[in-house]
């Protein structure tokens, strides 16, 4: 007797080819990139592990005469155990920030299957080197910085990548809220990278490593194997990027506009809008054109510099908390490293319900930049309060840490996916696909900046103590949302001024009855 067709098989072969398509891109995507970030996070758990508190561990075998040092992982070993840190995360950030700006560019001209694979494979093969740092007893500091460095160039391969991929199946209608679910793939890698770490942390710290090279260079392979870079590929229908009403990204959306427009769609993996008009009369020969947006090109897109500039200061507090974070919790808090390293993921769950909500309430409203400019200005005080109260009991200490996650998280999130997604497919292309990853590369690469500047300025402020550390977390938040007044007034202008439209819509309609009766 046959069995009957299984329940997934059915809801599979129910919903349409397209739907199914976009949801495969989705669900690669997303474990592309939570293996990118599952990489880079095991560095922040083993800090704690390569200088830790020896006197706590008893007297040194060894007999040494520095009780406090004698099990710490030279070079960390020192007193300025705390500058070399910053060392190797600024080896790593400065390497991707510049790495970012090229790899945009390659990323336009190269096949995005081959482009991500290939770097994911190459990420694992670095990460994994930093592991075995352990296992072959190496104590010099130039081989950990320069396994930083090729690592931080290789991981540029990803971001844009996988936007462009998501970008070319997804139309502009419900872009923030499904990008907004979509990006918690930092969040998640952030935490499964530090449960994973924080398994061998204090057993065999290599493992840290190991395990999640491991992980990236599979994933890597199945993206080899599975993703598809353009509706065209299989026969499905492009998604409609903008419509002719639609403004800049400064302005007021189509959402604004014409709610139906965003709204009559079969489902949250439906084609926004409405389709272009068959795959027949939209081939893919016009995005292999070699004409590739120029940088100049790029950053002349309104929008393009603000958000850029502004998610300089954003990334520099996220990065700053993915990085000292835990040792923060063990320095203040008096936790192990395991369990600093698992308090810790609670600023990544609230990441996780950040950016979904910058963007459903982006979409909703229409407001890419005050959407980020509030939840700025809220982080601000957030931050002061978490350094203050933050450690008072364990329930403050994770209530704290899930807002602040939240809102420090959210703007980044929603810069780096709907709104680089939004501006690269900005109206003022005319149908250019070719600057979609470039103009990511060159949000997300400006942002990168701000990601090597934090967790430097970190170490260096560090000793002189945390309060001072908070103090500049918050200056780069206030200096994030400055940075987008611009672009804020230009939308509050353009909400007036639909509304005065709609009032005097309103008017006229009431006059006609009137005068009819």
């Amino acid at each position: 007797m046959r069995a009957a067709l299984a329940p997934g098989v059915r809801l599979l072969r129910a919903l349409p080819r397209d739907s199914r398509y976009r949801g495969l891109t989705l669900v690669l995507t997303f474990l592309c990139y939570t293996s990118y970030h599952l990489s880079r996070k095991p560095i922040s758990i083993v800090k704690s592990q390569l200088h830790p508190n020896c006197s706590a561990f008893g007297p040194s075998p060894r007999n040494v005469s520095n009780s406090s040092t004698w099990c710490s992982w030279a070079p960390f070993d020192g007193d300025n155990y705390k500058e070399l840190f910053g060392a190797l995360d600024n080896a790593f950030l400065v390497a991707y920030a510049i790495g970012m700006f090229i790899s945009g560019i390659f990323g336009e001209r190269l096949p995005l299957r081959y482009y991500l694979s290939g770097g994911m494979v190459l990420s694992g093969l670095f990460t994994s080197l930093f592991g075995l740092g352990y296992f072959w007893d190496i104590h010099v500091l130039w081989y950990f910085v320069v396994v930083q460095v090729c690592n931080g160039l290789v991981q540029t391969t990803g971001w844009p990548a996988v936007v462009a991929c998501v970008g070319n199946w997804f139309g502009k209608g419900k872009r923030g809220l499904i990008m907004g679910i979509w990006n918690s793939h930092t969040s998640v890698g952030n935490i499964l990278g530090s449960l994973i770490a924080g398994v061998w942390v204090s057993s065999a710290w290599g493992l840290s490593f190991i395990v999640p090279g491991i992980i990236i260079a599979t994933v890597g392979i199945i993206c080899f194997f599975f993703l598809v870079e353009y509706p065209e590929d299989v026969d499905c229908s492009p998604p409609l990027h903008h419509m002719a009403s639609d403004e800049d990204p400064g302005g007021v959306t189509t959402s604004e506009k014409d709610p139906e427009a965003v709204t009559s769609n079969e489902g949250p993996l439906s084609l926004s809008g409405q389709s272009s008009v068959g795959c027949s009369n939209s081939p893919k020969e016009p995005a292999e054109e070699p004409e590739a947006i120029s940088f100049l090109g790029a950053l002349r897109i309104p929008g393009v510099v603000e958000f850029s500039l502004c998610l300089l200061f954003a990334k520099l507090v996220s990065y700053t908390f993915l990085y000292w974070l835990p040792l923060y919790i063990v320095n203040v808090a008096h936790f192990g490293a395991k369990e600093a390293g698992d308090l810790s993921t609670l600023f990544d769950v609230g990441g996780i319900l950040g950016g979904i909500f910058a963007g459903l309430v982006s979409d909703y409203t229409g407001g890419r930049a005050t959407t980020c400019c509030v939840m700025l200005v809220i982080a601000a005080p957030m931050l002061f309060l978490y350094n203050h109260v933050g450690q008072n009991g364990i329930g403050t200490s994770i209530a704290m840490l899930v807002i602040c996650g939240a809102l420090v998280n959210g703007p980044y999130a929603l810069i780096t996916t709907a709104v680089s997604a939004d501006l690269g497919t900005h109206e003022s292309l005319k149908g250019n696909a070719k600057a979609l990853s470039t103009v990511t590369a060159i949000i997300d690469g400006t942002g990168s900046i701000g990601a090597a500047l934090g967790p430097l300025l970190a170490g260096l402020i560090s000793p002189t103590g945390w309060n001072n550390v908070f103090y500049m977390l918050i200056a780069a938040d206030v200096l994030a949302c400055l940075l987008l007044a611009r672009v804020v007034v230009k939308e509050v202008r353009g909400w007036c001024g639909y509304m005065a439209r709609k009032r005097g819509s309103s008017v006229q309609l009431t006059e006609s009855v009137m005068d009819g009766n």
